[in-house]
């Protein structure tokens, strides 16, 4: 494996520090803190990747130091400023950045950044070293011909121009034999892919093969609120998480190039944008390079649009070509785009949602309308069905805090736990961003709607979800809003239809907002202090003359416990039949802990137990005051321990670590 170099100009010895760490388990790396001692080192290496703070990273100062072949990270504290740094350096370098937050840094992001322009700068120097090999290629070529110059008195016209046929038809087949080789490998991860992420891992190959600077892979999406949209899974290049979407989705009906090309069914291929209307916000201000010339094709599905695969700025001998993409650009496009198509059919992105495997909103309808259609067929007697809406509770603030990778790993957990707590016979799909939505089927009441719905709640409150410490409440919850949707309704209706059960979901939307809190005292949901709000609860929706909200919430068993619990996920080991099994605990405090557990403990039962407690361990002893199965897990049990004979230390240990868990409190922004 070829070994990488990285670069660090940096004056900040704290930051040269965090960047070498880093780095270092990719390749080797070297510091500077001037450009006299940068000269130096270049030269003797060859760098793959230079972080450059953006007080040294302007271009005039740079210019003419690193090959092109050299990718450049820009860090500093400042995106805007960062930006503009980057746009200041010419389109055919490759340029990234890295904001530097005063908070915990996001070091997944740093080296998914760092992987992405390392392997760029492989990528370049492949190339450079194609074209190297090309050119002699030429002089050989240049060689030939003058041989075949100097016995051109020997040869016939006919056999000197047949000669020169095959030597020219031998170098095109050279050319094709290594385009087809580079398609047949995008073909063979499109076909090997078993999820989203390895399905637009194709993403920097496309791009390759067409000598695009950036590419963006779009799928068409929609939502009671926008209507139909192009949502992309890939843009510029980056892997986009789910907070970063509304930056660069395209409506259907807007001005745009991708939302023309959806709208109408017509490809585009064009290199002169300077007047065209379609050159939307997203192009202009959100593109690492400004645009010169698109290509956009479609991605179809039985005659249907389900997505756009589009390429920015062909590059022609290092630079933005004029003439942008070519036809047989276009036609490799088109190809491709047909067994994206096929891949995309066979991860079930058209039915389920790439992130969580839940239905999405238009074929959740669907199902609703089949399973209602199909019972009243059978003249099934089984009730009435409900509608629930459920959000997370303060989500922003989780991602804030831990970033968009951590935020999309909780959703995934989210969608486990949601489809093991419900029923065989009911529906849930991802509605969009953090919300879910769920169809009951053959509830009595809205009383018995809302105490399935509890027990989701419930379910979510036990289960232990990432870095739930640090939310607001110590834990991960969710709010429910839950509305009935009686037989006689639907009886009353020839035929149910998508947009009457959007109405229907929208009741269940208002009756999430009190859950939330976003009625509370005559305020704007706004200026309320959001610790004062208690969210994870189920409200109904009471359909009558005017709708009105109902709270609602079943008694559970729970032990009592005199001191303040704490939602810390901590390390806790425990002794059964002479054998230590670790686990974490979900709730805790100075008179004792919940934790999941695989089997169920008697009463009373006593068990040797070590805490972890920040970077101290501790040995208690505990009671088992309660053991039960967990609601919609069936694989544990849920087990309430009450400490005994607590030392003046081991109490110690206990306050100094819940005083740390609210020093680490996430702060309201």
């Amino acid at each position: 494996m070829t070994k990488k170099y990285f670069l660090i100009l940096n004056k900040n010895p704290e930051q040269i520090e965090l960047f070498s760490k880093l780095c270092q388990p990719l390749g080797s790396v070297c510091s500077s803190t001037t450009l006299e001692n940068t000269i130096a080192l270049l030269e003797s290496t060859n760098f793959n990747v230079v972080l450059v703070d953006s007080a040294m990273a302007d271009y005039s100062s740079l210019k003419g130091l690193f090959k092109k072949t050299t990718s450049i990270i820009v860090t500093g504290k400042e995106e805007k400023k960062l930006k503009e740094i980057i746009r200041s350096w010419p389109a055919d370098r490759y340029l990234d950045y890295l904001v530097l937050s005063s908070q915990d840094q996001d070091n997944d992001g740093f080296l998914r950044t760092l992987k992405t322009a390392t392997e760029h700068s492989q990528l370049k120097r492949e190339v450079e070293n194609l074209i190297n090999s090309k050119e002699f290629t030429e002089l050989k070529f240049q060689e030939v011909s003058t041989k075949i110059r100097e016995i051109k008195s020997f040869l016939s016209d006919s056999l000197l121009k047949e000669l020169e046929k095959r030597i020219a038809l031998e170098t095109k087949h050279f050319w094709f034999q290594r385009e087809k080789q580079k398609i047949e490998k995008i073909l063979r991860k499109l076909y090997t892919a078993n999820d989203v992420s390895s399905l637009l891992d194709i993403a920097h190959d496309i791009k390759d093969l067409v000598r695009a600077s950036g590419i963006t892979i779009y799928i068409l999406e929609e939502n009671k609120t926008v209507g139909k949209y192009l949502k992309p899974l890939v843009w510029d290049d980056a892997f986009l998480s789910h907070p970063e979407f509304s930056k660069y989705i395209a409506l259907i009906d807007s001005q745009d190039f991708a939302a023309f090309a959806a709208r109408y069914g017509q490809e585009i291929n064009l290199s002169d944008l300077d007047f065209d209307r379609r050159m939307s916000k997203r192009y202009r201000e959100h593109l690492k390079a400004p645009l010169k010339n698109i290509l956009c094709v479609l991605i179809m599905h039985d005659k249907e649009v389900i997505g756009v695969l589009e390429v920015y700025n062909k590059i022609v001998e290092g630079e933005v070509g004029k003439e942008g993409f070519s036809k047989e650009d276009q036609q490799i496009l088109r190809g491709l785009s047909e067994h994206i198509s096929i891949a995309m059919t066979k991860l079930n992105l058209i039915q389920y949602d790439a992130l969580t495997g839940l239905l999405r909103p238009d074929p959740f309808f669907d199902k609703v309308i089949q399973k209602i259609e199909s019972q009243s067929k059978r003249r099934q007697e089984g009730g009435s069905y409900a509608i629930v809406m459920g959000d997370v509770d303060w989500f922003k603030n989780y991602n804030d805090r831990n970033g968009h990778e951590a935020g999309n790993r909780l959703l995934r957990e989210l969608a486990r736990v949601l489809k093991n707590t419900i029923r065989e016979e009911d529906l849930l799909c991802r509605y969009g961003g953090e919300e879910f939505l769920f169809f009951l089927v053959g509830v009595k009441n809205i009383e018995e709607a809302c105490a399935l719905t509890e027990r989701i709640r419930k379910n979510v409150e036990e289960h232990y979800f990432e870095y739930q410490e640090f939310q607001l409440k110590n834990n991960l919850t969710m709010s429910f809003g839950v509305t009935l949707f009686p037989r006689e309704r639907v009886d009353s209706l020839s035929s149910i239809t998508k947009n009457e059960l959007r109405k229907i979901a929208n009741e269940a939307d208002i009756a999430l907002a009190d859950a939330k809190g976003k009625k509370y005292a005559g305020l704007k949901y706004q200026e309320k202090d959001e610790r004062a709000l208690t969210k994870n609860k189920v409200c109904a929706y009471i359909r009558g003359q005017t709708g009105f909200i109902r709270s609602y919430r079943e008694k559970f068993f729970e032990e009592k416990r005199k001191f303040e619990r704490y939602y810390a996920s901590t390390i806790i080991i425990y002794k059964e039949n002479d054998t230590h099994k670790v686990t974490k605990t979900i709730n805790l405090s100075l008179g004792g802990a919940k934790i999941p557990s695989e089997t169920e403990f008697p009463p009373a039962q006593t068990l040797d137990l070590i805490l972890i407690l920040g970077n101290k361990a501790s040995q208690f002893k505990g009671d088992v005051i309660y053991s039960e199965k967990g609601s919609g897990d069936v694989s544990h049990y849920y087990t309430g321990l009450r400490f005994r004979d607590l030392s003046l230390t081991d109490r110690k240990n206990l306050e100094d670590y819940f005083y740390s868990l609210g020093k680490k409190e996430v702060p309201l922004s």
